[in-house]
């Protein structure tokens, strides 16, 4: 009404009468009526194209992260449902834990695909003599994921290598250096999403090397008998991914990224023995020499030691001590001849190696290293420590530990990324290293 007073005002200033100002704006208002019209017929097209893309694009992708999942959704059965964690894939904290790329990256598209062409264990390099400092043999490890927080190489104690490769496990003969197959705890087929939630996320030998225990980023444990090469039994215990095994006699300990420690007896009917819970993702666990205690280690930097009595599931577990340091405690070992002494090693943020009295609860010794350290494995019959880095040097450092100080001895290069795994043969005379630069390594020691 405003503009049409104005309109009026001015037709009236130029001389014209009522009747001509009328028709003005009559013809005014139908031309404003039309130009309205077409706006709403414009914007009607533009919302159905709109609309019509939308339909299209998520008939052929995938849902966004945020977008809510359907309700009357059923899981499979035996897989308790964690929404955080499986539905976004928050495999680590995001907070200022150590970086996790489930991807690795190398130098090239065709690089990448070179090294995925090549089979496991496929033997890329032999020295004919053992040099200092230097890699005897240089295998194949195409998949390896490149996460900080897995735990996927172990050797048994027969000098059975197990190693995790993507969504399989294979399994080669450290003493007669061939391949002897591999496992498959996810047969089913499925999408690329789903291929992922089933990786592997860790892995342990049985004491006597006769059975396997690998856990899932789907929350599962199986048991494999390796000589059948069969599963025996599958344990649906936890809600998210489990980070780490340990066993102690008969009963296996598991903990997952939600915190979670469960005991469990696979001979049992009803598995589950014992239970503890930990304020942050568990991202390591070790049983004692001896069995005496328990060593738990979170992502917020908290190292915790529970006694050997595990069993009920109504009262409240608490550990015995808990230290803390600067970076997640994804890196432990008790030393094998000093059993109330464990070691830990920091992240990329840290970088120290430290040495525990968990009587006092107190770190006796220190050594930095200016790199992460991302595993660490103690050789028994040698009597020194292992460790494996990360930037800038990529390499593998031994130790010696004689208290209260730890000394290195030497010094091994020849991975070109972060070292993620290593374990030992049983008579501690060969290291063997697991890389992101997905090569595995054997070196005389």
């Amino acid at each position: 009404m405003v503009e049409c007073d104005l309109r009026k005002e001015d037709v009236l200033k130029s001389g014209g009468n009522a009747a001509d100002t009328s028709v003005s704006l009559a013809r005014l208002l139908q031309g404003k009526q039309a130009a309205a019209g077409g706006q709403r017929d414009a914007h009607h097209v533009s919302y159905k194209r709109f609309r019509r893309r939308i339909i299209q694009r998520s008939s052929s992708e995938a849902p966004a992260a945020s977008t809510p999942l359907a309700t009357g959704r059923h899981c499979e059965a035996n897989f308790e449902f964690d929404p955080v964690c499986q539905r976004l894939q928050l495999d680590s904290p995001s907070r200022h834990h150590e970086p996790e790329h489930t991807v690795l990256q190398g130098s090239t598209q065709g690089s990448d695909e070179r090294r995925n062409d090549l089979q496991p264990f496929a033997v890329l390099d032999q020295s004919p003599a053992s040099l200092q400092g230097k890699p005897v043999m240089k295998l194949a490890a195409p998949s390896l994921l490149n996460d900080y927080y897995s735990n996927l190489l172990d050797c048994s104690c027969n000098g059975m290598i197990a190693l995790a490769l993507g969504s399989s496990v294979y399994l080669w003969n450290s003493e007669t250096r061939a391949l002897v197959g591999h496992l498959d705890p996810s047969p089913r087929p499925g999408r690329s999403s789903d291929r992922q939630t089933r990786a592997v996320s860790s892995l342990c030998w049985s004491r006597d090397g006769r059975a396997l225990c690998i856990g899932t980023r789907r929350g599962e444990i199986q048991l494999w008998d390796v000589e059948q090469k069969q599963n025996m039994r599958c344990l649906p215990s936890h809600l998210s991914v489990v980070r780490a095994l340990s066993w102690k006699q008969h009963i296996l300990s598991s903990g997952s990224v939600l915190g979670q420690i469960h005991h469990l007896d696979p001979r049992a009917p009803a598995p589950l023995v014992g239970a503890a819970v930990q304020k942050d993702g568990i991202c390591s666990l070790q049983w004692s020499p001896g069995g005496e205690r328990l060593a738990s280690g979170s992502t917020d930097g908290l190292l915790c030691i529970w006694d050997s009595d595990v069993t009920g599931l109504t009262r409240s577990h608490q550990p015995i001590t808990a230290m803390k340091q600067p970076s997640a405690v994804k890196v432990m070992g008790w030393c094998p001849w000093q059993r109330k002494m464990i070691a830990t090693g920091g992240g990329w943020k840290d970088g120290e190696l430290r040495m525990w009295d968990t009587d006092s609860g107190t770190c006796v010794t220190s050594a930095r290293t200016d790199s992460q350290i991302c595993s660490l494995r103690w050789a028994e019959q040698k009597r020194y420590l292992v460790t494996a880095h990360g930037l800038p040097q990529h390499h593998v450092t031994c130790w010696t530990w004689k208290f209260p100080f730890f000394s290195p001895t030497h010094q091994l290069t020849g991975h070109s990324q972060r070292v993620l795994h290593l374990a030992l043969n049983p008579d501690s005379t060969q290291i063997f290293s697991a890389a992101a630069d997905q090569r595995f390594h054997i070196w005389d020691m």
